[in-house]
């Protein structure tokens, strides 16, 4: 019987492997877009994460005719009104780097008491599998932003971001810590129930790779 397969919308090889460590055990053969070359790159210019995943997802998909998983995630700061949101990434610009975005976050901040500079990562993952068959899951790490940061692991936020459950930031946990409790290691296993599901009724299948190598 041919095995399914999905293919996930990112060439990030750290993103994959999480990806692949969290989605093992289900019988499933897992690429990445560095299995399909050509595929062009896709803009995320959607005003929310669910809509830069499922556009992701959906191009993917109708490039290669496999199942196709994306995500798209970020910080989103209660006192910001949710921003940086879906800027994350290029808060300060987007020739800008991880230290430009850190201190632009602290500025907007600054004053601000403990209690005030509650947020969140947010993660959204979106799975297509054919023509209108697509679900969104999603996961949430909560915590709130210091004043300086502390830590010298992760990437990003991760320096600024408190864990309170933990007394640590992301930068201060383990590779292993970090995806037990981060809002993408969060979504990976709220979605595992569901690819199973797909797994089982066998809507998931093997198909011809369209644009592969």
């Amino acid at each position: 019987m041919a095995v399914p397969t999905l293919v996930l919308a990112t060439r990030n090889e750290g993103k994959v492997a999480e990806f692949k460590a969290g989605l093992a055990g289900l019988g499933i053969t897992i690429l990445s877009l560095s299995d399909f070359p050509t595929c062009p790159e896709i803009e995320e210019d959607g005003e929310t994460f669910s809509a830069n995943a499922l556009k992701k997802a959906r191009a993917v998909f109708a490039y290669t005719g496999l199942a196709s998983l994306a995500d798209d995630s970020g910080l989103e700061v209660d006192a910001l009104g949710g921003a940086p949101g879906v800027l994350s990434h290029r808060f300060a610009g987007p020739e800008e780097d991880d230290a430009a975005n850190n201190a632009k976050l602290l500025a907007l901040l600054s004053g601000q008491p403990a209690e005030a500079r509650t947020a969140r990562f947010r993660a959204v993952l979106a799975l297509v599998w054919g023509a209108g068959k697509e679900t969104l899951v999603e996961g949430t790490c909560e915590g709130r932003i210091l004043e300086k940061p502390r830590g010298e692991g992760g990437f990003g936020y991760d320096p600024l971001f408190y864990v309170p459950g933990l007394g640590r930031t992301l930068a201060e946990l383990s590779v292993g810590e970090k995806n037990s409790i981060s809002h993408r290691g969060t979504a990976i296993k709220n979605l595992r129930p569901v690819l199973a599901e797909l797994i089982e009724k066998g809507e998931l299948t093997a198909h011809a790779h369209r644009g592969g190598k």
